[in-house]
């Protein structure tokens, strides 16, 4: 196996089983700047894709164990977006058409023309340009395999006007993703507009979402259109939506439906041409479960979910992320400071990370804050990591522990008496009874 040392070079993959011919392919794409992975068989092949990013595929198409078509099969349920091409010696009509009937790139004979040859690569890698290496996400920085692949998937699905539900822990980036995705997508010269479910209280996101007329309400001192018809013609990303309270999920269900929304205290429907992508933390089948999600509002919004990976599960990228962002960080502050010391870096690299890419955030800017010298110190990194280990928690992680001390706070004024206690907090008991379901409280424990 062969590679070049050039970390922006493309990639190629070369299979062939000709080992005179995969030397001198070799030693020619390299001439010309390729990373060039060079491998004699098939399934040494699919080794490399699994465990290394590769940017197209050059494959033999008669090879003993898996030939090239075979090969392209297994690609495509590892990689769908690669493109592959294929060479053969026994060039014919016949191959050429079953390979490209099945999506191959494309499909060369050999002798090789290398002018045909170099112009399939620069089609198959300007084609990969638009993907996950392309500026619609320049804002996520990755190296790792699943990243790529589910950047790929991103790149894919924002052309279709599907709705996407992007789930993974808090601070996994899925904000970030959202706005990827409508730069990717054919709406991207329209607004993005993002809002959280869980931090406004019911009446108020309600107003936030669909608008309000004149009057609506004590206050409503004019018209307001609202997040739906502000992201009109563009992307309304809804986060935190497994927080939203169950009389909007039935307004929200009703208005992806009909397409259309109807402004609290009005009487009158507006159009809406939104593509809508939520995000959750939240496990949504045990919501369903618990009766505290909609099942036919899941399926509206989940027609592909895609799940970001917790920065543990992705830790290649922490070098390249820590580094990128103590460059932002030094440059937003203008300060000088350049690098992590080795030892600095081992901590960034074994710490679990329980607040993910937005405490590796914070872990950053407090360095930079306090360094004296322009390599960071191990002794910064582990003073940064514990005062974030008590991870700094999410307007709706803050806000349900504030529930959470009420509700107890109400139950023992109350000594367990549900009806007493809803009628302090202002709610109905019905809904107090969920509340309590939700925090996992017994009214019997407060007697």
């Amino acid at each position: 196996m062969n590679t070049t040392s050039e970390s922006s070079a493309s990639t190629l993959l070369l299979v062939d089983d000709d080992e005179s011919l995969l030397r001198l392919l070799t030693l020619r794409l390299q001439g010309e700047g390729f990373n060039v992975i060079a491998v004699n068989e098939g399934s040494e092949a699919l080794r490399v894709i699994a465990s290394q990013h590769v940017d197209v595929v050059l494959s033999d198409l008669r090879m003993p164990g898996l030939d090239g078509i075979s090969l392209f099969a297994e690609i495509v349920a590892m990689r769908s977006e690669l493109p592959v091409i294929i060479m053969t010696a026994h060039g014919s009509i016949e191959d050429a058409v079953d390979a490209t009937h099945r999506g191959v790139f494309g499909f060369l004979t050999k002798p090789l023309d290398h002018k045909q040859l170099n112009a399939l690569l620069d089609k198959a890698l300007s084609q990969g340009q638009t993907g996950h290496q392309g500026q619609w996400c320049e804002n996520i920085i990755t190296q790792s395999l699943e990243m790529q692949q589910i950047l790929d998937q991103a790149h894919r699905i924002a052309q279709r006007d599907v709705s996407v539900l992007l789930t993974g822990a808090s601070g996994t980036g899925k904000e970030l993703l959202a706005q990827a995705m409508h730069q990717a997508s054919p709406r991207a010269d329209k607004p993005f507009v993002a809002i959280n479910c869980g931090a406004l209280p019911e009446n108020l996101l309600e107003s936030e979402l669909f608008g309000h007329a004149k009057g609506a309400f004590t206050g409503a001192t004019h018209a307001h259109n609202g997040l739906f018809k502000e992201a009109d013609g563009g992307t309304l990303f809804l986060d935190e939506i497994g927080d939203m309270p169950m009389t909007l999920q039935v307004k929200l269900l009703r208005a992806l439906q009909e397409r259309k929304i109807r402004p609290v205290g009005s009487s009158k429907q507006v159009d809406i041409d939104v593509r809508i992508l939520s995000a959750t933390h939240k496990n949504l089948n045990d919501e369903m479960r618990d009766g505290n999600f909609r099942e036919d509002l899941y399926y509206r919004l989940n027609v592909v979910n895609l799940r970001l990976p917790t920065l543990q599960e992705r830790s290649e990228d922490i070098p390249i992320l820590a580094r990128a962002l103590l460059k932002q960080s030094a440059d937003r502050h203008g300060v000088d400071v350049t690098r992590f010391s080795d030892d600095a870096m081992q901590l960034l690299l074994t710490d679990n990370w329980p607040g993910n890419v937005r405490q590796l955030v914070n872990v950053v800017e407090q360095c930079v804050a306090l360094t004296q010298t322009p390599v960071i110190p191990a002794h910064l990194v582990e003073q940064a990591l514990s005062s974030s280990s008590q991870n700094w928690p999410t307007l709706t992680q803050a806000r349900d522990a504030f529930e959470h001390r009420y509700l107890c706070k109400l139950l023992k004024m109350t000594e367990g008496n549900v009806t007493r206690a809803a009628e302090l907090a202002g709610r109905n008991r019905t809904d107090m009874h969920k509340l309590m379901k939700k925090h996992q409280l017994e009214a019997v424990d407060f007697r």
